[in-house]
């Protein structure tokens, strides 16, 4: 076994053999917080008791998993009558599922593919976006598969792949289809609508709305953008890759572990999570339970994290963040350059936040000018006030002010 090799097997096994130790910790600590509500009411209204209890929740919640969450959309109101929502695995590949979130009863609705980042996170980080999309649109999304989870004999996954993957389920779901991408996949959502359009598929999507992506990472950097352009791509090959350990289904996978991810995530903001749980602590404590609640169900969605296939990351790494290599026209998909100005028959739809740490102002609206053959008439770029990045796609500012826009321009270009 090589010095690489060597390295990448002890990252995730000295990771997994700390979570392994601290476990049984958190599950006392757990079962702790459970027995003090059973206490007396007298001594579980005291501070000692509530302090206690608040302490152990967040010695709780600060632990990682790598348990997919459940959406848990059971029902939407579509106009105006609550309607049963239903998960059915439309495709599986080793690597991902399109769900479809099934709406039996409901009248035909325009389909959009919502394609959720492979960044760290599950699918379900798009919980926010999907359920406000529900009531107006028949939706699937990419829910891909934790590479952990994952059996060499599948073979590798890399940015051919992904985008490989969007074509097959956008051939599922079929003509006038529509496509939304977040954050990381607007690269393989346009690559994908590029590749369909110049082969004249026709199940390439009626309308394309990109947001909050790197389409350019030349345009405004941010610190994301520049940690990625400070190392060669062999640095990230050998600090930051690991090796699926034996107890796993993907033993011996090269990966990009999610607690990397993770961690480098929190580390942009560390203050503002340091605070976040330090306000768990005192909201339990002086009974602001509504509150707490809030703070506890985004952690749990964010600290449940998904390891990425080690060829994805470090090519994505190296052709979008190092190379810029889709702004440049040197991308190429399956050995055939990728060309945004291929597309016509597709609407496009640019979206932004106007406080975006991670995806700067004028990185996504760099698809606009790519893609010369769509007509003035069907583009439209949005920039929200206010926002940071994940609140482009959740949050009162996406449901209220953003989706209006999305929804409009779906239904104008059907």
């Amino acid at each position: 076994m090589d010095q690489a090799a060597v390295r990448a097997a002890m990252l995730y096994q000295s990771f997994q053999a700390m979570a392994d130790a601290i476990e049984p910790l958190r599950l006392m600590a757990g079962g702790f917080a459970s027995l003090l509500t059973l206490s007396p009411k007298v001594i579980a209204d005291s501070l000692v008791c509530q302090g206690a209890s608040a302490a152990c929740e967040v010695f709780v919640r600060t632990g990682l998993t790598h348990a997919r969450p459940a959406f848990g959309i059971d029902e939407v109101v579509v106009a105006g009558v609550p309607v049963q929502v239903t998960e059915e695995a439309a495709v599986t590949t080793p690597f991902g599922t399109l769900l479809h979130f099934r709406k039996p009863g409901a009248s035909e609705q325009p389909r959009v593919l919502v394609v959720a980042p492979m960044s760290g996170h599950f699918a379900t980080l798009l919980r926010g976006t999907v359920e406000t999309m529900l009531p107006d649109h028949d939706v699937y999304i990419t829910d891909w598969h934790n590479a952990r989870d994952v059996p060499l004999a599948a073979g590798r996954f890399d940015l051919d792949a992904y985008t490989s993957h969007l074509i097959e389920f956008l051939q599922h779901l079929g003509l006038r289809a529509h496509v939304v991408a977040v954050c990381q996949p607007t690269v393989a959502a346009l690559a994908a609508a590029s590749v369909m359009a110049a082969g004249g598929h026709a199940a390439q999507p009626a309308t394309l709305t990109l947001m909050a992506g790197p389409i350019d990472t030349r345009v405004a950097p941010t610190k994301v953008n520049e940690l990625a352009m400070s190392k060669p791509i062999e640095w990230f090959e050998n600090n930051l890759i690991g090796s699926v350990p034996l107890r796993f289904a993907g033993a011996g996978r090269t990966v990009y572990p999610g607690f990397v991810q993770i961690g480098a995530f929190m580390s942009m903001n560390q203050g503002r999570h340091n605070k976040a749980f330090a306000d768990l602590y005192w909201l339990r404590v002086n009974g602001e339970h509504a509150k707490a609640d809030t703070i506890r169900d985004f952690y749990e969605e964010y600290l449940a994290v998904c390891d990425l296939p080690a060829e994805f990351y470090l090519e994505t790494v190296r052709k979008v963040f190092q190379e810029f290599q889709l702004p440049r026209g040197q991308l190429e998909y399956q050995g055939t350059k990728v060309e945004p100005s291929a597309i016509s028959r597709t609407a496009l739809l640019t979206v932004e936040g106007e406080k975006d740490d991670i995806c700067a102002l004028g990185q996504t609206l760099a698809a606009q000018e790519m893609c010369t053959g769509i007509r003035l008439n069907r583009k439209l770029h949005h920039v929200q006030a206010g926002v940071g990045h994940y609140g482009v796609f959740n949050g009162r500012r996406w449901t209220n002010e953003i989706y209006p826009v999305v929804r409009e321009f779906i239904h104008l270009h059907q």
